[in-house]
């Protein structure tokens, strides 16, 4: 497959393009400029039209079969919110109470389960959700999942929030992260400041602990037993950093924070690509992954403390990413993809949910980007 040269993905105009239809989905045709709105809608509509059960109210985790897994369901609600507030469309949002309902008949009567980590990503799209519509359900139940995130902290390690219930001695970032970006939203919002002191000091432990702070890197986990640091490094773990990062920049105004957040998006873009190109990280949950580092590196590059030079560099790099996918990545009979941005599936079942979530945020993420003017 032909790279794209990022010298002329920084040229690229984003006029309207020639388009053809496939399946009532449009996308561009090859060759043409890239028009992320409407790349925007072809995905979203891609991931609703081969993903959504329309009787169980949840995304199955394949074209084939309905296999429920909870933790995708927040990024399948989350892709679903973008497509909403950037649309304004009313479409989008006739699925929020049926994923509401259905996310919880899939998890056995409740969004409670024994992940941390899970909780707070659906904790998340919840309040994400609520600051949509206003509908307290949604609220309520982001709350409900939170007071439970609680019960994870414990002073093994010195601190920290536990991967799940039966491993308390198991001190994650994927459970510290996205823990942090809670707290810190629910105190922005609703003004509790217990939820301040609660981001606070997860993001403490967790820099702390697991972030080297001479290379940018976020290491995995601390496996208290046995005292060991595992250094395997993730998009998911740069990415759920820097989202704490940028939230706690937001309410402090302190640029150490900021700083913290540029640094691990530095080690991201320089260390876990190949030739620009985000990593294929792999399939199942790591498909995910890279979706979940573009949703908060965007944070970063919408952050008002950032100076405009680095904010130009991500720009480019996430353009150049988004539009390697959009012209290499994407199955255009479908509007497809998996975890290798830069060459398209030959067949449906190819695609799994997670990697089709994650391939949904980047062009998300670009069209938000580009409505904005950002893309130049």
């Amino acid at each position: 497959m032909k790279k794209l040269c990022i010298i002329c993905i920084a040229c690229i105009a984003l006029l309207s393009s020639c388009s053809d239809n496939y399946n009532n989905v449009v996308v561009p045709a090859a060759g043409s400029t890239i028009n992320w709105t409407a790349a925007a809608d072809s995905s979203t509509a891609s991931l609703i039209a081969n993903f959504w059960n329309p009787t169980d109210h949840y995304f199955n985790d394949a074209t084939t079969g309905t296999n429920f897994q909870y933790w995708p369901q927040a990024h399948g609600l989350d892709v679903l919110v973008d497509a909403y507030l950037r649309t304004n469309d009313a479409k989008y949002k006739t699925y929020f109470d049926q994923w509401y309902a259905g996310v919880q008949v899939g998890n056995g009567g409740s969004f409670i389960n024994n992940f941390y980590d899970d909780m707070e990503w659906n904790a998340l799209s919840l309040l994400r959700t609520y600051t949509a519509t206003k509908d307290d359900k949604f609220k309520i139940a982001a709350q409900t999942v939170w007071a439970d995130i609680q019960t994870g902290w414990n002073t093994n390690g010195g601190g920290g929030i536990a991967w799940n219930k039966n491993q308390l001695w198991s001190k994650n970032a994927c459970s510290n992260g996205p823990a942090c970006i809670l707290a810190a939203r629910l105190f922005q919002q609703f003004g509790d400041t217990i939820n301040k002191t609660w981001a606070l000091k997860i993001y403490d432990w967790e820099k702390n602990v697991l972030f080297d702070p001479s290379t940018g890197a976020v290491n995995d986990n601390l496996n208290v037993a046995s005292g060991v640091i595992s250094n395997y490094i993730s998009t998911y773990n740069q990415g759920t950093f820097i989202g704490s990062a940028v939230e706690l920049y937001n309410i402090t105004k302190d640029k150490t924070y900021l700083n913290d957040a540029v640094k691990a998006a530095n080690y991201t873009i320089n260390k876990l690509t190949n030739n620009r190109i985000l990593n294929a990280e792999g399939k199942g949950d790591l498909a995910l992954f890279k979706g979940i580092f573009i949703r908060y590196f965007t944070e970063l590059i919408q952050c008002q403390g950032i100076d405009s030079a680095t904010r130009d560099r991500f720009v480019l790099f996430l353009k150049y990413n988004a539009s390697g996918l959009w012209l290499n990545g994407i199955n255009k009979q479908y509007v497809t993809c998996t975890s290798d941005w830069t060459t398209a599936p030959n067949f449906l079942s190819q695609t799994e949910l997670n990697a089709q979530e994650s391939g949904c945020m980047l062009v998300e993420a670009a069209a938000l980007l580009s409505k904005a003017g950002d893309f130049k």
